[in-house]
């Protein structure tokens, strides 16, 4: 099969995005980078499938993940949070727990990236795995997902 037909896509692509946060999943806080994330797969003519949000708890997210990956009705799942290095951010953790791999060149992209705009980026620890089928991509705060998130699009 020719590269250019192995890229060929038969159907948009269809993308989870869960955010992954205590205050946003109690309602205690408005969720900034769900939405924006759903806005920007809506505007590639992407399929989102669901928009969701999780605690921060690591049973909770690794659930999410497996329910959505295992689903077979999402090949992209981007979730948004929990990436830093505080007590209670678990998503690197949980991501891995439930990947059959992971992807590397992805997260080292969107660090180097994100120290064009911040030299904390180096502390993120947003990142790419996959499940089956599905790629599973975690994007780091509010604040630089949209930036992350055009450096994950330009590869898919």
């Amino acid at each position: 099969m020719e590269r250019s037909e192995f890229r060929k896509v038969t159907h948009p692509m269809r993308v989870a995005v869960l955010t992954i946060s205590d205050s946003v999943s109690k309602g205690e806080r408005e969720d900034l980078s769900g939405p924006a994330v759903v806005a920007a797969c809506r505007g590639l003519g992407w399929e989102v499938t669901s928009a969701l949000r999780s605690s921060d708890d690591p049973a909770n997210i690794r659930e999410q993940l497996r329910e959505l990956a295992d689903s077979k009705r999402v090949d992209l799942i981007l979730t948004t949070g929990g990436t830093g290095i505080g007590p209670r951010d678990n998503t690197p953790e949980a991501t891995q727990a439930v990947a059959d791999r992971s992807i590397p060149g992805i997260a080292e992209e969107m660090r180097r990236k994100g120290m064009q705009l911040t030299p904390t980026a180096v502390l993120s620890r947003g990142g790419a795995a996959a499940r089956g089928k599905t790629l599973i991509v975690r994007k780091n705060r509010q604040k630089h997902t949209m930036k992350n998130l055009a450096v994950t699009l330009r590869v898919i």
